[in-house]
């Protein structure tokens, strides 16, 4: 009997975490089983993938704490079939503690909130890869083989199998199925008019232009970016703050703490003489809050009010805007004028509720609940997004005027609290809350001990001092959705050197502000626990065409920055190093908002010009600081071309009513990850986990995580039931043996 053959291309996170099921399945499964697996990986980083490669420079952190990362499933995973033994599936967190005892090496030594290098995300998949492989290879008829190279093509058989391709055109495999779990890749700069520019200019001048940073270790040649030449960076999220480290840090430079707390650089004399960050906003991506939510993420995670799946649906049932996709009809909506009103909505009622007590959130939400189901019933009447926001804040603001003119009246010692407590709401408990948030726990007690004495209250709260720079009085912090992502006022500033100092003054101001963490801060409360926790209520309202076309492109556009900027940022040890790199004049941040690249043919060199600031800096290297959204068409690996051109994959396009449709990039995927081919038919011998969904889903990339039921591993579970279904014997998947011929 000829074995079931598998081939997986890509081997790192989501592959580690595929063998996870496929090793835990076939140790359970029925009877005899005839699998080969071939597993192929262009890097050759069997576990981590070369982005979470160990390999890679020490000075790049992971973008999650330790605590929240897992390599298996495990009992929280819904249909999840049978587990490992536990000592098989470590966390991360559980991993470093063993790593730490086994070597005393401190970068193992991590507590739950601590933010792990990514190198060391790397060593854990490598090692959890190769348990997983011994586990699948001692299972009788179970064989894995580990592929270094280039996948470039599949191409069909007669027989019905999918023949994998490599770099130099040899037929590798003949595959029953094809499981793609490539992950991120770049994009060929030449497909983009201004990328394209960039990269003439740079073939015929002294100028470089680096079209993608990562791998961070080969972006720049030996001897570049070193003493005497400045580097710009085109994005300040996290990848230009991977590149800055890259250059400072990991050129020899020094991060030493001050007596009070903050850190300075020491230079190691390898660095650039600059390093010229800008974006179109100007600003890095915010700190993250410590997370104090990781004590009891189930309790502690937030759960929507009214941003909720429910709103979404009854928003699509009041609108009129349909299209047929994929042979379904679709009432599609408008993010910006239909979602977008709920999600401010959301915000300012954990903003204050965070600030004025549960009590008092309890009160808003009565108070701003009649206005919002209208507005689910009627989506909006047709009006605009900003009338819109007015219309469902005002019932939650006026009530907001209440507690200022309570609260605060309180805290001047204009008003006494017995007279306060005749409100409808609990005024003493949203005082001492606001105390409590403004002060901490233990100046907030010693504060609240006076109240019976409203001028020796009154006395001490004036000479109190916040530690994370909180205004005393409610009026003063009132929930903006415009001040939470345009922090540093526009009038403010006008030349690069008061740009340079507002931003300074911010990043002090959004460290303290992460360091109070994402319970007690109310503005990093409503940023993490709408924009982060409630993921899955985005993606109801965008994936497979849940916004019309023109409003899909703007999210992408203008609503995904946002939302990386207020909850997808670098940990609070990162932005202290980039605070200390800006004060020490390494890095450049005087271009402010609004910069653009221009050339100069004299001196052959870029040149940034901020638009506000004025600034004039010019740079002699490049570096395009963003990850690339996938897009097939345009790849730079030869892979995604080739399956268009093959017909075995299309692009997804989001079709429009009136106007040009939209095609994000990624491929035209059913909901169980297969693709839709040229001719419209659905091909189940491919499936595709990961950035390809782009487009036609929200938010498909991600860590897993423990504890969570987590989507990544629910993904992986619809390919994982279907596959035996088609090929394995008899295995246990979601409680049920299922039993299928061979």
């Amino acid at each position: 009997m000829r074995s079931n053959r598998l081939a997986i291309v890509g081997a790192g996170p989501s592959c580690t975490y595929v063998l996870d099921r496929l090793a835990a399945t076939a140790k359970a499964a029925d009877g005899p089983l005839s699998l080969d697996i071939h597993v192929f990986d262009r890097a050759g980083q069997f576990g981590a993938g070369q982005v979470h490669s160990p390999e890679q420079p020490v000075t790049s952190f992971l973008n999650r704490i330790v605590g929240q990362v897992a390599f298996a499933a495990d009992e929280s995973v819904v249909g999840a079939g049978p587990l490992l033994p536990k000592q098989d599936r470590p966390t991360l967190l559980d991993w470093c503690r063993a790593r730490h005892e086994e070597t005393g090496d401190p970068v193992f030594d991590l507590a739950a909130e601590d933010w792990p290098k990514r190198y060391v995300h790397g060593l854990a998949l490598a090692d959890q890869f190769r348990r997983y492989v011994r586990m699948l290879r001692e299972v009788p008829g179970v064989e894995v083989h580990l592929h270094h190279g280039e996948v470039t093509d599949l191409e069909e058989r007669a027989d019905g199998t999918l023949t994998v391709i490599g770099a130099d055109g040899e037929r590798l495999l003949d595959a029953d199925h094809v499981l793609m779990l490539t992950g991120h890749s770049s994009n060929d700069p030449a497909r983009y008019p201004r990328q394209a520019e960039w990269t003439h200019f740079a073939d015929r001048r002294r100028a470089v232009f680096v079209p993608s940073a990562y791998p961070l270790e080969n972006a720049f040649e030996p001897g570049q970016a070193g003493p005497g030449s400045t580097v710009g960076c085109v994005g300040m999220g996290l990848t230009g703050i991977d590149v800055i480290l890259h250059l400072s840090e990991g050129r020899g430079g020094v991060f030493e703490e001050q007596p009070d707390g903050t850190l300075a650089y020491r230079a190691s004399g390898q660095e650039p003489d600059s390093i010229v960050m800008f974006s179109r906003a100007g600003l890095f991506t915010f700190a993250r809050p410590y997370n104090a939510k990781e004590q009891n993420p189930e309790e502690l995670e937030h759960r929507g009010v009214f941003l909720v799946e429910d709103a979404v649906h009854r928003l699509r049932r009041a609108t009129d805007r349909t299209v047929t996709i994929g042979g379904i009809e679709q009432r599609q909506l408008d993010f910006r004028d239909h979602v977008f009103p709920v999600i401010v909505l959301e915000m300012a009622h954990l903003y204050y509720t965070t600030l004025l007590g549960a009590d008092f959130g309890r009160h808003l939400e009565a108070a701003a609940r009649p206005e919002y189901e209208a507005f689910l019933a009627d989506a909006g009447r047709g009006a605009p997004s900003d009338t819109s926001v007015r219309r469902l804040l005002a019932p939650l603001e006026a009530l907001v005027d209440q507690a200022v003119g309570t609260i605060d009246a309180v805290l001047a010692g204009t008003m006494g609290l017995a007279e306060a407590k005749e409100r409808d709401w609990d005024a003493e408990g949203a005082l001492r809350r606001v105390l409590l948030v403004v002060f901490g726990p233990e100046r907030a007690a010693d504060l609240a001990a006076r109240l019976d004495d409203p001028a020796e209250f009154a006395a001490a709260v004036a000479a109190a001092e916040s530690p994370w720079r909180h205004p005393k009085s409610v009026a003063a912090q009132r929930f903006s959705w415009e001040r939470s992502i345009r922090p540093i006022d526009r009038g403010s500033f006008g030349t690069p050197e008061e740009y340079r100092a507002a931003m300074l003054d911010f990043l002090d101001l959004d460290h303290l502000w992460a360091a109070q963490d994402n319970l007690t801060n109310p503005a990093k409360a409503a940023a993490d626990g709408v924009w982060r926790d409630l993921r899955d209520v985005l993606a109801a309202a965008v994936d497979f065409g849940g916004l019309h076309a023109a409003s899909h492109r703007d999210f992408l556009d203008v609503f995904m920055r946002h939302h990386n900027r207020l909850c997808n940022g670098a940990a609070l040890e990162v932005m202290e190093k980039i605070r200390a790199l800006i004060r020490h004049g390494l890095v450049d941040v005087s271009a402010g908002p609004e910069a653009e690249v221009t050339t100069n043919q004299e001196s052959g060199r870029f040149v940034v010009r901020g638009g506000i600031t004025g600034a004039v800096l010019p740079v002699d290297i490049l570096v395009d600081s963003r990850v690339h959204p996938f897009d097939a068409e345009n790849d730079v690996l030869p892979l995604y071309p080739n399956l268009l051109g093959r017909g075995l994959v299309r692009k997804w396009s989001n079709p429009a009513v009136d106007g040009p449709d939209f095609a994000p990039g990624g491929l035209d995927l059913t909901e169980d990850f297969h693709p839709v081919r040229a001719d419209g038919t659905v091909d189940r011998r491919l499936t595709l986990l990961g950035p390809p969904s782009e487009g036609v889903m929200f938010f498909q990339l991600g860590a897993l995580r423990p504890n969570q039921n987590h989507h990544v591993m629910q993904d992986i579970l619809r390919w994982m039931r279907e596959f035996w279904g088609q090929y394995g014997t008899a295995v246990e998947t979601d409680g049920a043996r299922i039993t299928t011929g061979v």
